[in-house]
């Protein structure tokens, strides 16, 4: 009888992320595929990005309708309600025997709070991080707590699980899986890329990713203005705004790039959902990266691309070289750095850097622990791993 294995995926950026394990489950004659999509994937705000799940040959076996169109407090807390009642009866069709998660979203806390009670083992990716200034850091920790299978993308993070309590040897260190796309996707060559986002073939570019800082209220719109009038110093640099994801804040944040871009059409574009292929193909030939995502610090590393990492959504994550951090989002602060970044001192000093969260082979990994790690009552009824 085939192991089935059920993967949750709630918006664009984590379903690049999961999408070498999606295949090789998908593939695997072993294994049998239970695709859930909830939140971000069926909003027509964010894109309906399920759209891309379908046309990359997946089937989906479930759709957890969650997400309100409102990015309030009791909007988002809602929102989870829903989700762990649309979890309950996916969970109870699917009858899953692993239920795989990533992250540390509000929706991805209802899939694992859902699972508890149906007793069935969940593999959390990208644990034992840290996001000190987001509603995140909680999430993520209260997940690991819920999950019984942890894949770490790096030793320090790995450390973290096990000093939480849980079992060593259910604690894998392999990596962070969205890498792989790096070096299993063709890249789009810089001239196809400008054509793809229809960019002036004429300007270097530059890509803007910033997102709400959950634990500070009503900080979103003067940060966003400070951020867009630093980015105006820099006018032979043409900027792709990624929007934000279904935060609490998001949508000022949404609101003041449009007004940019509206006003300033010549300076750049935003967009909604690139996908995996032509947002990593931005990051290969971008000049530099600006904002507060945890791209800048996981994928940006492979390009040797130069971040400027603005307040402390990012605080307490391994970082490499290639960041620099600025403790507040004020314009003067902003663009000293990336000044800074453009630099050809600190463009040279980052050749040949390693990327602290891997090699790009870790979804292969995955998905032969999920195949074979016996699923027998001791990896439900877990045990206090005390570190003396």
């Amino acid at each position: 009888m085939k192991r089935k294995i059920c993967i949750v995926t709630g918006s664009r950026a984590e379903y690049g992320l999961l999408y070498w394990i999606i295949k090789g489950i998908h593939e695997n004659p072993e294994l049998e595929l239970q695709l859930i999509v909830t939140g971000m994937h069926l909003s027509p705000e964010f894109g309906l990005t399920f759209r891309e799940i379908e046309k990359d040959g997946f089937p989906i076996s479930e759709r957890v309708e969650m997400l309100l169109s409102s990015d309030s407090e009791t909007a988002v807390t809602t929102s989870m309600g829903l989700g762990m009642i649309g979890f309950a009866k996916a969970y109870e069709r699917l009858r899953p025997d692993i239920i795989v998660i990533l992250g540390d979203r509000f929706e991805i806390l209802s899939a694992a709070a859902s699972a508890v009670p149906f007793r069935v083992p969940v593999a959390h990716i990208h644990g034992g991080e840290a996001t000190e200034g987001l509603i995140d850091e909680p999430i993520r920790h209260a997940i690991t707590k819920m999950s019984h299978i942890h894949f770490s993308a790096t030793e320090k993070y790995k450390s973290r699980i096990i000093q939480m309590g849980e079992r060593p040897e259910n604690v894998f260190c392999y990596g962070a899986p969205g890498l792989d796309n790096i070096y299993k996707l063709p890249l789009l060559n810089k001239r196809e890329l400008l054509n793809e986002l229809c960019i002036p073939e004429d300007k270097k570019i530059g890509v803007v990713t910033y997102h709400p800082v959950t634990l500070e209220k009503d900080t979103a719109e003067s940060q966003m203005s400070d951020l867009l009038a630093s980015l105006k110093g820099f006018s032979d640099i043409y900027w792709i705004f990624t929007l934000p994801n279904a935060d609490t804040g998001g949508r000022i944040i949404i609101k003041k790039i449009k007004d940019f871009i509206n006003k300033n059409p010549e300076r750049g574009k935003a967009f909604a959902s690139l996908g995996q292929l032509k947002y990593l193909s931005l990051l290969k030939h971008a000049i530099v990266m600006v904002g507060n995502s945890s791209s800048g610090l996981t994928e940006a590393p492979s390009f040797e691309l130069p971040v400027v990492n603005i307040s402390d959504r990012q605080r307490g994550r391994v970082r490499a070289q290639n960041v620099i951090d600025v403790p507040e989002c004020k314009k003067n602060l902003i663009k000293s750095a990336i000044g800074r970044a453009l630099s050809p001192e600190f463009k040279g000093s980052l050749i040949g850097m390693r990327n602290p969260y891997g090699e790009g082979n870790s979804s292969d990994r995955i998905v032969e622990k999920l195949r074979t790690i016996p699923l027998d009552e001791s990896l439900i009824k877990k045990e206090f791993h005390e570190v003396l």
